[in-house]
């Protein structure tokens, strides 16, 4: 199942939403493209929506640690929200929870983009 990505902007934060696979090869490189484009047009404000993802493997944690560094060095904030259950628990298992910004939902991450633009704050999941 190929990685389908779409995005769009509310309020100033730019949502990039996932349906399928993230996983070595041409999914990962998609992503990876896809985050770094919206970090060279000046976006610092980025929602990663999860709530379509069916699947992620050790290359996509990888990917998503490299764009939360990347965006940090470039001033921006990442978010993640809509985490499933099996995300969760992998992003727990790895320790990855206390690294990334975490919402149970769009709109939240949304408002908290909004309250502490480029700070870290955990959110609730």
């Amino acid at each position: 199942m190929a990685l389908k990505v779409t995005k769009r902007e509310v309020d100033g934060v730019v949502v990039i939403a996932f349906e399928g696979r993230i996983v070595m090869g041409e999914e990962n490189n998609l992503l990876r493209e896809r985050v770094r484009t919206v970090l060279e047009n000046g976006s610092r404000s980025i929602v990663l929506n999860m709530k379509k993802l069916a699947y992620i493997d050790s290359a996509g944690l990888g990917t998503l640690v490299a764009l939360h560094t990347s965006a940090r060095v470039q001033g921006a904030s990442l978010r993640l929200c809509h985490l499933g259950s099996k995300c969760k628990e992998v992003l727990q298992t790895t320790r990855l929870f206390e690294v990334f910004d975490v919402d149970d939902t769009e709109a939240n991450s949304i408002l908290r983009h909004k309250e502490q633009p480029g700070a870290k704050a955990m959110g609730a999941c």
